[in-house]
Order: C-alpha cells, then structure tokens, then sequence
C-alpha cells in the first residue's frame, strides 16, 4: 500500500517531503515533528524509485539513524537494505575504508578512541619532556581537547591555546609544536581519531576531484538532520558531497543552536541560502508539546535575537496556564521552594519522573540537591555528576576533610596527588608516615624527610598550606570561604587550569562553592550536609522513579509535564561573561529559549533576590534579562507563598522585581 502523506502530515511537514528536491532548509522549531519529516521523506524518495544507496541520510547519534531506519521500515513494509544513515562518523569511517589507500593509510586503519587519543598526546609529551606538574604545562587531555577543538572549528591551534583557553604565547607555541608530532604518530601508526574521521573525509572531497565526483555522483539525495549543531567540517563535506546533484535537504532550528563550546557554528544554518543560492526555505512552525501559554513566552524570547530566521512557533494544544515567575528571598528560599512544589506535585498523584528542574550550570543546583538530600526526595542529574561529586568540589573539600579529621586517608591520597613528584606509590609512602602521627599539629611540626627532591617541595607547600589552614577559627561565618581561597591561590587555579580542559566552567563552580560555604559557621556541619549529599546519590541512583535535574544544554531534545528553571537572574543567566559579546548574549538567549520549550504543561521560572557572595557581599538585583524583555503579559508573578503552602515557615514575603 502506497503511503497517504497528505493524510499522515501536516500541510507545513507535507510541502517539505514532496517538494523537497534541489536544496533545502527546513526550519523545525522545537517539538514540530522535524524526525517526523525525515523519516517520511526518506520513505517518499524511495517510493519514487531512488535507490537506498543513493540516499545519505546523516544525524548526530546512533540512536536516532537506528529509530529513523525502523520507522521507514515499518512505513513502506520492508528493510531499506543499502541506505547510507548513520552519524558523520559512522559514515566517514564506511567512505574512507574505500578510499585510504589514497591519503597514505591502509584499509585495516586503527581508530582510537579518547581515552588512546589522550595516551598518545601522553606520548608525545614525554618526547618533549614536559613535566606537567612541575612547569604548570597542561596535562594531556587539555591539550587533546585543544587539539580537537581547533580540527572541529577550523582554527589555529595557537589561537585555541592563546583564545579559548586563556594560555600564553610559549604554551600556545609548544601545543602547536605536540599536535605535529601527534599527527605524525597517528600516520606512522596507521591510526585515526574521531576528529581525523571528518577531517580526512573533507580531505579526500577538496583534494581529489575523482574522489569526490564519485560520492557526490553516488548520492542523489542528501538528507541532514540537527544541523544547526554542524561545525565547520561537517558544513564543508556537505557542502561538497552536494556538488552534482545540489538535492540536499537539512533540517534544523537555529534558534536552537547552543553547542559553540563543542565547535558547532550557528553560522552554518543561518548562511545556508548563501552557500546555496536559490535554496527553498520550508518553516514547520505547529508545536505538538506545550500550551499557547507557554509557546508565546517562548516567541516573544527569541523575537529579541538580531541573528536568526524568523519564525514563531505555533501551539496545536489548546487550553493551558501562563508561566509563572516565582521570586525567592535567596537561593535557599528558591531550593526550599521547589522542593515544597514537588512534595505537593506527588501528594497530587503526579510522578516524580515527570518534573524536571533546569539550570544554566551544575553549581546553580548545589543548593537544591543538598535540600532534596535533606528531605529524601529522590533525583538524578542528566548526564553528569552531582555539584558535590565533581573533582574539583571533592578536591577543595579533601582540604576541609583534613582539618576536621586529620587520619582522614582518602582526603591525604587525594591532596597529595595533585602535587608534583608525588604519584600513587609514594602517596601511599607518605599516607603510613602521616598515619603514624597523633595530630595535625604534630605533622606540621615535625613534618617529613622525602627523598626525592620534588616531592620534598611538594611536600613543603602542603604543610605551608596546612599551617595557615589550621589557625583559622571556623567559628566564625566567611572563615571556611578564605581557607578555600588560601588553597585556590596558592597552587589549585593553577591546577585547574592544567587539568581540566573546561578550567574556566570549573573556576565558576569554585566560586559559587566559596559562596556556599561562607554561609556555615562550623566546619563539622559543613561536612556533615557535603556527606549527606553524597550518601544519598549513591541511594538514589538505584530509584526508577526520580525527580530529573539537568542542564539546558543536556535536557535538549527531551520534553518533561513540568519544568522549573532557576537561577533566572541578571549575572547567573545569561552568564555576566556574555553580557559585552552578543554572539554569546544571543546564544544564551537560545538556551533559555530551549529551556522554555522542553515544558509540556508548566513552566515555572525562579530567581533569587538576594545573593551573598564572599567576594560582594550581599547583592540584590531582579530576574533575568530574559524574563523583563518578554514582558509582564506572557506570565504571571507568583509570590512564594502563593507558589506553595509554606506552612508559616517564611513569615515576611519578597519584594517582586518585574
């Protein structure tokens, strides 16, 4: 049976499958049914008499070339035998096991993986007998990030190194200098990383013009899924495999690109009608998952946003709530709050899994997981580690852990690692010395005779370390947060910055941390609730049903009933970094506006009005940017005890700042 497409679709998605010959741009918006389009122009063409071979079908995970196979299958009755879907990797690895023999690999090439891509950089590090820990050079997965970030983006590796991530001329120089040996490595070994995957791809297409006379002969019809969230290879080899036939048809949101820390260019959708002149423009614009309400919150965002197509997003729900905007007194006031909102949702009936809580970045959170923790509310967070489980937050606490337990053997390893000349034997070496002592006083007095020489300085600084550490009185409120400025300054920024390829996202978190901890004016309550807070992750994995909570950038592409955004407020989000670039405002303008729509039924915005930092104190401000733009007639400003039954708890109310 033929399929009834006019039947199965609507008119927007309709006109996209049968019309969609030559290039085209099919602007999706969020929750439109753009796999849906896909899935049945795939199905058109073939019913037309395109061969499968003839189709290249390319989307960014497994998952989603696997579901949309199986949906043409079940449309037209029988398997697609020889369709080219998959991701760009995949992809790149079935072409250039054809072709390697022409960029001097052999077809049995290697592919390593990241944890054999950082091994080799290690490699090659030691050919330049660079000491990580003793020069403050950056450690081998920073430089492989670089690395990759500069293939991805089609940037110097020099300017990574200097621009991105803030390291000077002669590091940025001697990066530059590895990479070539990395390279060289990789040839002489017949290997390949993932980056190199799409690189050599592009290679083959620019370079030889029979290579890419034949695959852009083979492939009549090009489909592209996400592609806003395209880096500047993955444009290119596009750009290029279209060249015969020019029947390429992407789909995409550019009000939904937020990837630019992974090398995605918004640029690639936006400039589509320039790299194809005369491409046709398809807008599915009916939204199948939120209310009216919700959806005009949403438009009214993104309509404040210079570089975009535009478009608006309209609702097939009727019926619905407006948005609500909940100010809270400060940051516990706003965990205290959701958490009360979430025991009456289950008093309700309703189950945890269908409410989610979305913030900017993990440390936003670091409130709200130690109140669910304290009220053995159960949750996961999305794609990561809970704020307390970090490395950098265990690392700054290990210190603490010292002072309040000085036999504390996992807290020492863990210090002790950090520094040069100290690996996991002699870590050990020094723990059975430590142990032998019956204060942290005595410690620092008699301290330790290291024979290796490093180690012996690295030695010395940590008992420097402890020696101011322990003369500060805990007692008073601020205290804790100089101890872990003391710590900060002298060696961990420098530590973060050579370990971690994201040291800047980390250095936030260490400071939202310093600002938690200011508030405790005993370090035994400090580390009791830090516990706490670890103890019930390892409980609440094991729960089915959990409350969600998630970054914006992991919960794209999800939808929950219910969804809470916090930390709405000027400085936290948009991040103050992106106030004086607009390319960066705008993107965070494009996260929020993702956030927004991931919102099923309701949405509720929180925003503390008070923020007490160690470094300003106390500061007082309004909700965010994003939230004044759109104007007071898209959502409604509920005080905090009108959100929830507080029971008396909070007596005086806030001030609303909209």
């Amino acid at each position: 049976m033929r399929i009834d497409y006019k039947q199965a679709l609507n008119l927007e998605q309709y006109k996209a499958v049968v019309e969609g010959d030559g290039a085209c741009l099919v602007l999706a918006g969020a929750g439109s049914g753009k796999t849906r389009t896909l899935v049945y122009r795939v199905a058109y063409l073939m019913e037309k008499g395109i061969a499968p071979e003839n189709i290249l079908l390319v989307t960014f995970t497994n998952k989603a070339a696997k579901e949309m196979i199986e949906r043409v299958q079940h449309l037209l009755g029988f398997k697609p035998d020889g369709l080219n879907a998959g991701t760009f990797h995949s992809m790149a690895n079935k072409l250039l096991r054809q072709y390697a023999h022409k960029i001097g690999f052999t077809r049995g090439f290697s592919i390593l993986d990241q944890e054999d891509s950082v091994s080799l950089v290690k490699d090659c590090m030691k050919d330049f007998n660079l000491n990580v820990k003793g020069q403050n050079f950056p450690k081998a997965n920073v430089v492989q990030a670089i690395i990759s970030f500069s293939r991805n983006s089609n940037q110097e590796i020099a300017e990574v190194a200097r621009m991105k991530y803030g390291y000077p001329d002669f590091i940025a120089d001697t990066i530059d200098k590895l990479a070539i040996n990395y390279n060289d490595k990789k040839k002489a070994s017949n290997s390949m990383d993932f980056d190199d995957l799409l690189y050599f791809w592009l290679l083959l297409l620019q370079k030889l013009p029979e290579v890419r006379a034949e695959l852009a002969e083979q492939f009549q019809y090009i489909l592209v899924d996400e592609y806003q969230d395209t880096n500047y290879l993955q444009a290119a080899i596009i750009y290029n495999l279209a060249s015969k036939h020019n029947n390429v048809l992407v789909v995409g949101d550019d009000s939904q690109s937020i990837y630019s820390f992974r090398a995605a260019d918004v640029g690639n959708i936006l400039n589509f009608p320039k790299d194809f002149p005369g491409a046709k423009i398809f807008k599915i614009e009916h939204n199948y998952r939120s209310t009216p309400q919700i959806l005009n919150l949403a438009n009214k965002s993104i309509e404040h946003n210079q570089d975009k197509f535009e478009k608006k997003l309209q609702a097939i729900r009727e019926g619905g709530t407006m948005p609500n905007l909940i100010p809270a007194r400060d940051v516990y006031q706003q965990a205290h709050l959701i958490c009360n909102k979430i025991i009456e949702y289950d008093d309700k009936g309703i189950d945890y899994n269908n409410i989610a809580i979305l913030f900017r970045s993990t440390f936003h959170s670091a409130e709200l997981q130690l109140e669910l923790a304290k009220r053995n509310i159960p949750f996961i967070v999305r794609g990561g580690l809970r704020y307390f489980e970090q490395a950098h937050v265990k690392d700054l606490v290990s210190y603490l852990k010292i002072l309040g337990n000085f036999k504390d053997e996992l807290a020492w390893k863990r210090i002790l690692k950090m520094h040069d000349g100290i690996g996991q034997a002699s870590a050990e070496k020094i723990w059975q010395e430590i142990n032998s002592y019956s204060s942290l006083a005595q410690i620092i007095n008699q301290g330790l005779d290291l024979r290796n020489s490093r180690a012996q300085n690295s030695w010395a600084k940590i008992i420097g370390l402890f020696t101011f550490l322990s003369a500060i009185d805990f007692s008073k409120k601020g205290s804790m947060a100089e101890a872990i400025i003391y710590v900060l300054e002298h060696g961990y920024r420098d530590y973060l910055k050579t370990t971690f390829d994201n040291h800047k996202e980390r250095m936030d978190d260490v400071q939202q941390f310093i600002d938690f901890v200011m508030t405790y004016d005993n370090l035994d309550n400090l580390l009791s609730d830090v516990m706490l807070s670890e103890s019930f992750a390892n409980d609440s994995e094991q729960r089915e049903k959990s409350i969600v909570l998630t970054t914006i950038h992991q919960a794209k592409g999800l939808e929950w009933k219910y969804v809470m955004i916090l930390g709405l407020r000027d400085g936290d989000f948009p991040h103050y970094k992106s106030m004086e670039d607009q390319k960066q405002l705008e993107e965070e303008r494009r996260l929020f506006y993702v956030a927004v729509t991931r919102a099923k039924d309701q949405l509720f915005m929180l925003y503390p009005i008070r923020k007490n930092t160690f470094q300003y104190g106390e500061m007082t401000g309004g909700p965010s940017m994003f939230i004044r733009e759109v104007g007071n007639d898209k959502y409604v400003t509920t005080r905090s005890n009108n959100f929830v039954d507080e029971g008396g708890e909070w007596e005086d109310d806030v001030v609303c700042y909209d």
